[in-house]
């Protein structure tokens, strides 16, 4: 198991969080650390999910989706930035999905791995070769902000501005409507 001592810095620094919802494994140390130390926690979770991520009583706000998409764009809308820390597929494809999207214009957000133990060092290493290769643009390597400790991820993160190109104008994207999926179908 991974090393969480990291946390406690989050919760001196005042940070909310909002994550995926679970009470188990690693996200539920992490939620009911922040949340004991007085934070704003908000878990968003689609309700196919719920008996398999929530076991007793989830801690803080928890918002119930429809479905992937939806819990992924919720999130995204209500996060000021991103933080992967070591996972399964779920956490990689969310991680590459905030990066795409920066990529695309679609947010201006930090997104941050927190590479413990060199969990992530190969994931790197194929991003290099992506760009050395040129399946990935120079600038757009640097969407991505990694460190080995907590406390450096968050300096990183905090210095962090975008210098890469954008595919499409940030507010060509409509950011505002992400979640309200319902919404926008009875707009048409």
């Amino acid at each position: 198991m991974f090393k969480i001592r990291f946390l406690f810095s989050n919760v001196k620094r005042n940070i909310d969080l909002v994550y995926g919802g679970g009470s188990v494994g690693l996200m539920g140390l992490i939620s009911q650390r922040m949340y004991d130390g007085g934070c704003h926690v908000l878990g968003v979770i689609p309700k196919a999910l719920m008996p398999l991520e929530i076991s007793g009583e989830p801690v803080g706000e928890v918002r119930i989706v429809s479905d992937m998409h939806e819990r992924k764009a919720a999130m995204a809308q209500e996060a000021d930035a991103f933080i992967a820390l070591p996972g399964g597929y779920g956490t990689m494809e969310e991680l590459l999905e905030m990066i795409t999207w920066a990529q695309l214009g679609i947010h201006k957000k930090p997104v941050g791995l927190l590479n413990v133990d060199g969990y992530y060092n190969s994931l790197l290493a194929l991003f290099d070769n992506g760009v050395e290769e040129g399946f990935i643009k120079h600038g757009a390597r640097n969407i991505l902000v990694a460190a080995s400790s907590a406390k450096e991820l968050m300096m990183k993160m905090e210095q962090y501005s975008p210098s890469h190109e954008h595919v499409a104008p940030h507010d060509s994207w409509q950011t505002r409507q992400l979640g309200n999926y319902a919404e926008q179908e009875n707009a048409e």
